[in-house]
């Protein structure tokens, strides 16, 4: 399942986080590792420290992985790399990444979501987001920081559901991942509030003023959408756990971006994976827009999946 891992590296620190994430994975699951770096239009040749760039880094990767694993199968890691794009063609360097995944069968990219460098100069943020809204492969966005960690472990991942079969394209990876690390699911579901909606007249001035006034639903309005959605989030968490998974579930009610955000930053999770679209019966959000959201405003790497339907 995640057999070939591609990190994509514009010569920044800043893309060098993604590295021990790759590492990791790579460590447990006996993956291979490709480095890639985007030739710009400009560029007509390879130049001398392109290639020397990702020579020393494929090395430095494989060395991480091989010194601190106890496992054969990250002894058997082999780490490659490559200068990616066609000289003179404008394309942009997301369109090159995915092209080239799709082509060598990657099964996960792994990327920072920012990044500046004076070897590519070109945005490694406005990729990462690109590649965000048209991948077929999973992508894990790791959050740009200052420095990157020394080394990485996934103790926690959590998953946020919405109830359809949609959100839970990410499941079969989360599963695979759990079951290899020994790392624990944290499954959480978010009813959206709902409200009642009154047209009202306040007197303003001589022309007065119209418009809506929006009531949240009370208590035991909300009773029924947090019933079916325990129920659920209940379903998934005893199926993850008769598999030999460690996992915990919570129910929470409002604005499913907010309180996925708000969970990771009580939860303190390693990774958040979800899929890119869903649509509940008990939540009624776009878990497209949703993961939009945890993108822009979340602190914690993000594994994103899309469905095959999608």
């Amino acid at each position: 399942m995640y057999k070939r891992l591609l990190v994509p590296l514009d010569g920044s620190k800043l893309a060098e986080i993604a590295l021990p994430y790759a590492e990791e994975m790579a460590r447990h699951l006996g993956s291979e590792i490709i480095l890639v770096n985007v030739r710009t239009p400009a560029e007509y040749i390879n130049k001398p420290e392109q290639r020397e760039y990702l020579t020393v880094m494929a090395a430095k990767t494989e060395q991480n992985i091989k010194k601190s694993t106890d496992k054969p199968q990250g002894e058997k890691v082999k780490v490659a790399s490559a200068i990616i794009g066609s000289p003179g063609i404008l394309t942009h360097p997301a369109e090159q990444i995915l092209d080239y995944a799709e082509k060598e069968n990657v099964n996960l990219i792994v990327m920072a979501t920012h990044g500046s460098t004076g070897i590519r100069r070109w945005a490694l943020g406005s990729t990462a987001n690109n590649i965000a809204r048209a991948f077929k492969c999973p992508i894990l966005l790791v959050r740009a920081s200052t420095a990157a960690p020394k080394s990485v472990h996934l103790n926690r991942i959590l998953v946020p559901l919405d109830g359809s079969k949609q959100s839970e394209a990410a499941l079969p990876y989360i599963e695979y991942l759990a079951s290899k690390l020994k790392t624990r699911v944290s499954l959480l579901s978010v009813v959206e509030m709902l409200y009642h909606i009154y047209p009202y007249t306040e007197p303003l001035g001589y022309y007065g003023a119209s418009g809506i006034m929006k009531v949240p639903y009370n208590e035991e309005e909300m009773k029924p959408m947090q019933e079916v959605a325990e129920k659920y989030i209940k379903s998934v968490n005893d199926k993850l756990n008769a598999g030999g998974i460690k996992t915990s579930y919570e129910v929470r009610t409002g604005s499913p971006g907010e309180e996925i955000i708000k969970a990771e930053e009580e939860m303190k999770p390693d990774i958040v994976a979800m899929s890119t679209h869903g649509h509940s019966g008990f939540g009624r959000f776009d878990h497209g827009s949703v993961a939009d959201k945890v993108l822009h405003g979340g602190n914690t790497p993000l594994l994103l999946v899309r469905p095959k339907q999608a």
